[in-house]
């Protein structure tokens, strides 16, 4: 375990580190970067500052501006409990998910699996060593799930690199029974189109659904053809997971999608999506498909229906991910301004980029609208060499407030209020300071989640972080209490 201390409250001023931003901000003479996909394989290209860039980072650390190196802040209504670094997994960690007193972590190399019945002290359960990006994990009974989206020469844990060209690569859903989580057990494998980027699950009596999210088809990958204007729809037997297979590729673009630059300068073109949120309670599903924001039915799982789609050609450039409200009438859309590679964060990317942005549903049925509210953006500055964008996070179970943890990658850990669309509000944080003052560096939480009374991150280079909150207007949600817990496979956390 890695001891946790408070440092000094920092100053926020988001304006501070403008004299170390010019690295990125040379990008964005032009208009809004052009996103790029999540890291692959290996970590993102480090990429150097000049000396004067370090000596302003260096200033502004030591004037109190920003943390130092691996230095911890965080607000007086947080207390980190505990870190576990890496072990044997040593690539970037990625997604979580939770059920009962344990929560599966996402690896580039694999997956962990760790038992959190004291909070204060994980304890490791398992790790599993299944090689291919980004491995984004779900969990649903006995069985977990697994993303791969990186060109494998098959479909084995002991796989290794192969050029998407080759027919015989292989890329999609792996699927393994836990039902001994000290030992899972590999059970299937579903190949999907484009591989599987994200996922999301959409459990239905007997069986579940998973939804695929992929895009960057290309006309010399002969399992990724354009267009790619869809989604991969997997069927999955509970009782018999090695029958599991792809059941439908609904077209959620008919018209091709945003056809992003040159006619939308700085937006990606849609060729596909990075990740869909769905809460089967209300029967529906928005998602973040790279130029395009989607509100659609889910009410025959097989077959999801778009209800209403929005695009932000302004200050979006890459629609990552979706949180719903728990009452259904908000979204909250994500926007990976640099594909989760750049330092974003600062004064000449602004408030609005790489933020969050807040949609109110409006409407009733199929006539349901979109509409856009506000953006949502930490305002604590961050160096020139940290990635910091709006990322993965979670709702936080109060009724009658809209409350939301969420990662922003080295920006940290950050909890804001949005129960007033037009007005959001960060009301806690915890982060660390830049992993160094020389290069551009991919780390931070990738994903920060509430579940059953504390804060779970996971942090791309650091490890698994579990923070307490501690303030009269998220108290309440400590509780409520869930058996099982995948964000993008949003519950109704006042019917259980």
């Amino acid at each position: 375990m890695t001891s946790l201390h408070t440092t000094r409250v920092r100053r926020r001023r988001l304006g501070v580190a403008a004299a170390a931003a010019g690295l990125f901000a040379t990008l964005l003479t032009a208009g809004p970067a052009v996103a790029t996909p999540d890291p692959g394989d290996s970590p993102a290209a480090r990429t150097g500052l000049s000396a004067s860039q370090e000596a302003a980072a260096t200033a502004a650390i030591e004037d109190g501006e920003i943390p130092g190196v691996d230095e911890i802040v965080h607000s007086d209504n947080i207390t980190p409990l505990a870190n576990v670094p890496k072990d044997a997994l040593k690539g970037l960690n990625t997604d979580l998910a939770f059920q009962g007193k344990y929560a599966f972590a996402g690896n580039y190399d694999g997956f962990r699996i760790y038992d959190i019945s004291n909070p204060s002290s994980p304890q490791t359960v398992a790790q599993v060593l299944c090689p291919g990006s980004q491995n984004d994990v779900s969990v649903s009974g006995n069985l977990l799930f697994l993303s791969t989206d990186s060109s494998r020469n098959d479909n084995s844990c002991a796989s290794t690199t192969q050029p998407a060209t080759e027919k015989s690569s292989w890329e999609g859903m792996k699927i393994f029974d836990i039902s001994d989580k000290r030992n899972p057990k590999y059970v299937a494998a579903v190949e999907t189109a484009c591989g599987s980027h994200t996922h999301t699950l959409v459990p239905k009596g007997s069986n579940v659904y998973i939804y695929v999210s992929s895009y960057s088809p290309n006309e010399a990958f002969p399992d990724c053809q354009p267009p790619h204007d869809g989604i991969s729809v997997i069927k999955v037997p509970r009782k018999a997971p090695e029958k599991a297979a792809v059941v439908n590729f609904p077209v959620l673009f008919p018209d091709g999608g945003n056809p992003g630059a040159p006619t939308n300068p700085g937006v990606s073109k849609t060729t596909g999506c990075h990740d869909i949120t769905v809460l089967p309670s209300k029967d529906l599903a928005a998602g973040a498909c790279m130029g395009d924001g989607l509100l659609f039915s889910i009410e025959d799982p097989e077959n999801p229906k778009i209800i209403d789609r929005v695009q932000d050609n302004v200050n979006f450039a890459f629609w990552h991910s979706a949180t719903f409200n728990q009452k259904a009438d908000k979204v909250v859309f994500t926007d990976e301004l640099g594909g989760g590679g750049a330092a974003t964060c600062n004064k000449e990317i602004g408030p609005k980029r790489g933020a969050d942005g807040i949609y109110d549903i409006v409407g009733k049925g199929d006539h349901r609208k979109l509409v856009f509210r506000s953006y949502f953006k930490i305002d604590r500055p961050q160096a020139a060499t940290e990635v910091c964008v709006a990322h993965n996070g979670s709702i936080i179970p109060v009724k009658g407030r809209d409350l939301m943890v969420q990662a922003w990658y080295q920006g940290g850990v950050s909890v804001w209020d949005f129960t007033d669309s037009s007005a959001p509000k960060e009301i806690a944080f915890f982060e660390r300071g830049p992993v160094n003052l020389n290069a551009v560096t991919t780390a931070g939480p990738w994903s920060a989640y509430y579940y059953n009374g504390y804060i779970y991150s996971n942090d791309i280079a650091k490890g698994f972080d579990v923070l307490k909150l501690d303030d009269r207007r998220t108290d309440p949600a400590k509780r409520v209490r869930m058996p099982e817990l995948n964000v993008q496979t949003q519950p109704d956390y006042f019917d259980n």
